[in-house]
């Protein structure tokens, strides 16, 4: 972008006010926000269009299970009365943006500023959210607390983490804060650990229909260090580059994630932005890293860019712009969802 150096007389008419549309902008923040992000690969976002402002509540509604008998010639047949079962998920969530397009700037500059702008603003948006989504939706709202055995559950099942995983067999190992899979010294343990992960889901009967595996760059350099990865993964470059998706192996579509939950050596865990000297003191604890496998109907998501405004500044010569994006997640399938601990 080139600035020139301003010469009187400065144009200082609203530039910006005949070309800004408040929902124009919104429908295009969302749409930006959507296209290069794994978020929503992971997630379902069925409820989206019923939230309207933050504090809404979203009412999921799943069948409910009807009992099956065995039947007698001449027997009474019982009937019973399904009761729906629902779960509610709470638009409470809410990020914002505010910046100020400057006339001067904006008549001197080679570029459309607030093009510029609201780019920037889509991408910090779909950071700071995955960000915070990936923290509270997979190691729980309580920080720095431990997951050593599958009684201190987080989001997923109780069955479905620790070092004794698997509703029906108990005997598979996912990892844990004070003993993760060793990954690093040996990069096969890390795909054991992912054809654990498919028989915990397995064992749940999850269907294996849309099931994804979300792990971070170094875990994904290690998989592909060993022979069997590399055979089992395909995918194109094309969704590589927009939503992190690398290929599938064992019935997983696998995408990578540099916003993933972390914890540092004596660390608790801290969302994949933090520092990891941020996470509060675990004594034993040593450095450790995620791997969450799924299907969408585990998560729901629901985002809207519900406001976007132009206020003319009243101290200067330009324009203030700002956002609110209000949004909810809920982990309405826990048994549908995996954690593995690895090092």
């Amino acid at each position: 972008m080139a600035i020139l150096t301003p010469a009187a007389p400065f144009l200082t008419s609203p530039l910006q006010s005949t070309v800004f549309n408040p929902m124009l902008w919104s429908k295009k923040l969302n749409a930006k926000y959507y296209v290069d992000n794994q978020l929503t690969e992971i997630v379902n976002t069925s409820w989206e269009g019923e939230i309207k402002n933050q504090g809404d509540t979203v009412r999921i509604r799943t069948a409910p299970t009807l009992t099956i008998s065995d039947y007698v010639i001449g027997g009474s047949l019982q009937y019973e009365v399904p009761t729906p079962v629902y779960q509610d998920m709470q638009i409470e969530k809410a990020k914002s943006f505010a910046f100020q397009c400057n006339d001067v700037q904006q008549a001197q500059a080679d570029l459309n500023l607030l093009n510029m702008y609201m780019e920037d603003a889509s991408k910090q948006l779909k950071i700071s959210i995955t960000d915070e989504t990936y923290y509270n939706t997979f190691i729980g709202a309580t920080p720095n607390t431990a997951s050593t055995t599958a009684a201190n559950t987080r989001t997923c099942a109780a069955e479905n983490q620790g070092a004794t995983a698997g509703v029906k067999s108990g005997i598979l190992n996912l990892g844990t804060d004070l003993v993760p899979i060793d990954a690093t010294t040996s990069s096969a343990n890390l795909l054991t650990l992912i054809l654990n992960m498919g028989a915990v889901l397995d064992e749940q009967n999850v269907p294996e229909t849309g099931r994804w595996l979300l792990m971070s760059p170094y875990d994904r350099q290690l998989l592909m260090t060993t022979t069997l990865a590399q055979a089992y993964f395909t995918g194109d470059q094309h969704s590589i580059v927009r939503t992190g998706k690398v290929g599938m192996i064992d019935r997983f579509t696998v995408y990578v994630s540099n916003m993933l939950p972390r914890g540092g050596t004596g660390k608790g865990w801290v969302s994949g932005q933090s520092a990891l000297a941020s996470g509060g003191t675990m004594g034993s604890a040593i450095n450790r890293r995620c791997v969450i496998a799924g299907t969408k109907d585990a998560i729901s998501f629901a985002s809207q860019v519900n406001k976007t405004e132009q206020v003319r500044n009243p101290s200067d010569f330009g324009d203030f712009i700002r956002g609110l994006n209000v949004y909810g997640r809920k982990v309405v399938k826990p048994e549908a969802l995996a954690i593995g601990v690895v090092k």
